[in-house]
């Protein structure tokens, strides 16, 4: 379909399609987060399922982002956004009309294929629209509703659950996916690569099977013994997937993971940064959510609201981060950030033994220290890929952030889970006869954070040992999340102090691309 339109329009048209694209995909991975307590209680799930709902969305979108981007390249990218778009509307009626939580993972999965294909050739399809004069502003409102979507999700989510059941977190994502459709239909172009490098099936396959193991056998692990075969199968077989991948990759005619990217120190080390701030960001946000909704009581309102003390000091630290990029050193700027931020979710494991004030201050040194580095990580990445590699690059980038927050999610999940019962069987182990089994049978509840139901079973005079109990496992699990975003830092250090002649020599060519990938200026959504 095409209408007469004048090139303004028509760009504005298309910029608006992008970003109703990125809004919904940074939405919908913070809204669910303050559904969960809902959709555990109405559905019945275990803590284990509830990481599914996470990390099923998230190990799409990193399976996915890398093929998306090739095959937009090769055959259209508004042929394959559109359907990108079509399938994550689908995966949206399905989750929102989900009868079990079997149901809702795989429909969260099937969202996440989705998200990944409008991910990845958002950026393409404003850099084909725009000039070269323009695009930097335009690339800055994307990324800026981007960081909107990101902040806007547990707020919107808390108002909505407020006066709606959980399906409505999934339903309001309709209206801006029928104006993403519409204006993608009529304004955008058709453009393609007739140089596009080939799809790298094998890769993808190895790759998303052995990232799927990994993450179900740490998943199983919160429910079954770690010596179960639910748990050392598909731990095995997705080290094995995985190690078989990096052999692949190193012998493909057209690597997923081209060789050229390995060697690039920086964007190596931006990679792992990305994946450990954002294990590090799903997991901390899974319990801190748990904790004030299921353990202090909270409504999702007041939940949701609390997050702004995050979203507010990330939005303005993104705005700022380009000023402090352009007059420090990467290495400095992200170092810091990533410190920072690793303060944050330091304070913020310590909620409900010290007053919110603190959790307060955690949530602002967090997001302000997300907004600063992010942009600076990004910028540190792009300067030493070649140019001839940087599509993949890009898609690379974005996948190490869904891998991050889909297995860490699973390992951080895990620890404080088992954390949990183990400080619970050791409490009620000194009971007797029926109650010291029907204490031993509500471990699982308890590793939820499901207090009411522990006291219904169990009585008042338990709910202080069942509180001692859960926040013995989310101190360890989020204090984990806080030594990964300062392993991180040590990381940005080390690994982007590194220059060599090649470097600066390339880095007039690969600025463009920087360019995009930060909106020259930083208001890059985590």
């Amino acid at each position: 379909m095409s209408l007469s339109l004048s090139e303004p329009r028509r760009r504005r048209l298309t910029l608006f399609a992008m970003c109703m694209a990125t809004f919904m995909t940074s939405l919908d991975l913070t809204i669910v987060n303050v559904a969960l307590p809902s959709m555990q209680s109405e559905l019945h799930m275990s803590a284990a399922e509830l990481e599914w709902v996470i990390s099923a969305y998230s190990l799409s979108l990193a399976a996915i982002i890398p093929a998306s981007g090739a095959l937009g390249d090769r055959y259209g990218r508004k042929r394959v956004f559109l359907t990108g778009m079509v399938v994550f509307l689908a995966g949206v009626i399905a989750c929102a009309v989900a009868w079990n939580a079997a149901s809702l993972i795989a429909f969260r999965a099937v969202q996440g294929i989705g998200g990944a294909a409008m991910l990845a050739l958002g950026l393409s399809i404003i850099t084909e629209t725009y000039p070269q004069e323009q695009r930097a502003s335009a690339i800055g409102a994307w990324a800026a509703i981007g960081g909107t979507g990101f902040g806007a999700g547990p707020v919107g989510g808390g108002i909505l659950l407020t006066y709606f059941s959980w399906p409505s977190v999934f339903w309001v994502n309709l209206p801006f996916a029928v104006l993403g459709l519409v204006c993608t239909t009529v304004a955008v172009r058709e453009s393609r690569n007739s140089q596009a490098r080939r799809l790298d099936l094998p890769g993808m396959v190895l790759s998303s099977l052995g990232l799927v193991c990994l993450t179900l056998g740490f998943v199983e692990s919160s429910d079954q013994p770690w010596g179960s075969a639910l748990v050392v199968v598909p731990l095995a077989v997705g080290a094995v997937l995985l190690v078989v991948f990096i052999w692949w990759e190193r012998h493909a005619p057209h690597a997923m993971l081209p060789p050229a990217l390995l060697r690039a120190r920086s964007f190596m080390s931006a990679s792992g940064i990305y994946m450990l701030t954002y294990g590090g960001m799903s997991g901390a946000l899974f319990w801190v959510t748990l904790y004030y909704q299921n353990v202090a009581g909270w409504s999702v309102l007041r939940t949701g609201l609390s997050w702004l003390f995050m979203n507010i000091p990330f939005l303005a630290m993104a705005q700022f981060g380009g000023r402090l990029d352009s007059r420090f050193r990467p290495s400095v700027v992200a170092t810091w950030g990533t410190l920072v931020a690793a303060v944050g979710v330091f304070l913020l494991s310590h909620a409900g033994t010290t007053p919110f004030a603190v959790s307060a201050l955690g949530y602002a040194l967090y997001g302000g220290g997300f907004g600063t580095f992010v942009p600076a990580v990004t910028h540190a990445a792009m300067r030493d890929v070649p140019p001839g590699v940087s599509g993949a690059a890009s898609g690379v980038l974005n996948a190490s952030r869904q891998i991050g927050s889909s297995v860490c999610l699973a390992v951080l999940g895990t620890v404080g889970v088992n954390a949990t019962v183990s400080a619970w069987h050791g409490k009620v182990s000194g009971l007797n006869g029926t109650r010291r089994s029907v204490a031993l049978d509500q471990a699982h509840n308890v590793g939820g954070g499901r207090v009411h139901t522990v006291v219904d079973a169990l009585g008042t005079s338990f709910r202080q040992t069942i509180v001692n109990s859960f926040l013995h496992g989310y101190q360890l699990a989020v204090g984990i999340a806080a030594a990964c975003t300062a392993v991180a830092a040590g990381l940005a250090w080390t690994g982007f102090r590194h220059r060599t002649e090649r470097q600066e020599a390339t880095e007039p060519e690969v600025q463009e691309h920087e360019d995009t990938m930060t909106g020259n200026g930083p208001q890059r959504s985590p």
